[in-house]
């Protein structure tokens, strides 16, 4: 054998090769894995033009980890799917228009907020009114997205008859058609669906008043050390960076910067 190599030197040479070359490399220690669901507009949702990954969570998600410098990479996830992923490992961290509630507290962990909102009213342009609040809309055919705080809302308001979707574009299609009475949710994706979408029949009554305002946060798994780091950097000149942000996207910090 060439270079005087024994025929069993030969065969362990060939076995470590192939076993390096099946060898993984080492996982980024600095890369963080980020969920964002692509309908959630201006939130996150995915640019038609670019087809990536962009909204005010996905730049306050970016800015943040890059601070802790890490290299945040993106996902994109549907909003039923995000929670889900966190849990099962295959993202790290949650930026996307998902509300701290309650349920969610007991499976995931919250950053310290980095907006507040509250839920919207959409409505067919000559429906009788006026609709001051949930407990109006009992009686009504009322959609809401699957997984969110508002489907909660509107069963505590004692509205029965919710229908829920996947999406708010096609809850407010399915309004806009007659299929549904009303749509209740997500107050800054809805106008902003409306004022850039379809121009369907609908409007958003200015008589409405959802319940309270809900808190908007990165989420992660619990008691995760990145949630920690997080924190600490809201609590420090990072923070200052959130609300030209927010500004960009239409979303005034006034209106909901916590």
């Amino acid at each position: 054998m060439a270079c005087g190599m024994t025929r069993r030197a030969a065969v362990g040479a060939l076995g470590a090769t192939i076993l390096a070359g099946c060898t993984r490399a080492p996982t980024d220690p600095r890369r963080v894995v980020i969920g964002a669901s692509p309908t959630g507009v201006p939130f996150s949702y995915v640019d038609p033009d670019t087809n990536q990954l962009t909204g005010a969570m996905v730049d306050i998600a970016a800015l943040l980890t890059t601070h802790l410098g890490l290299r945040p990479q993106f996902r994109i996830v549907p909003f039923a799917g995000l929670v889900p992923s966190l849990m099962t490992g295959r993202i790290d961290l949650i930026a996307a228009a998902m509300l701290r509630t309650p349920a969610r507290e007991a499976l995931v962990g919250f950053s310290r907020a980095v907006f507040a909102y509250s839920g919207g009213l959409a409505l067919r342009i000559g429906t009788a009114g006026p609709y001051p609040d949930l407990a109006s809309l009992r009686g009504l055919r009322v959609g809401a997205q699957i997984g969110t705080r508002f489907v909660d809302q509107l069963r505590d308001a004692g509205v029965d008859r919710v229908v829920t979707y996947q999406g708010l574009g096609d809850m407010l299609r399915d309004l806009a058609h007659g299929r549904i009475d009303a749509a209740y949710g997500d107050d800054p994706i809805m106008r902003m669906i409306l004022r850039i979408g379809p121009r369907w029949a609908v409007y958003m009554p200015s008589e409405f008043r959802a319940p309270g305002k809900e808190q908007l946060c990165l989420i992660g798994r619990k008691d995760a050390p990145l949630l920690a780091r997080i924190d600490a950097e809201l609590d420090g000149p990072a923070r200052a960076g959130i609300a030209p942000v927010l500004a960009h996207w239409g979303l005034q910090p006034s209106g909901g910067l916590v």
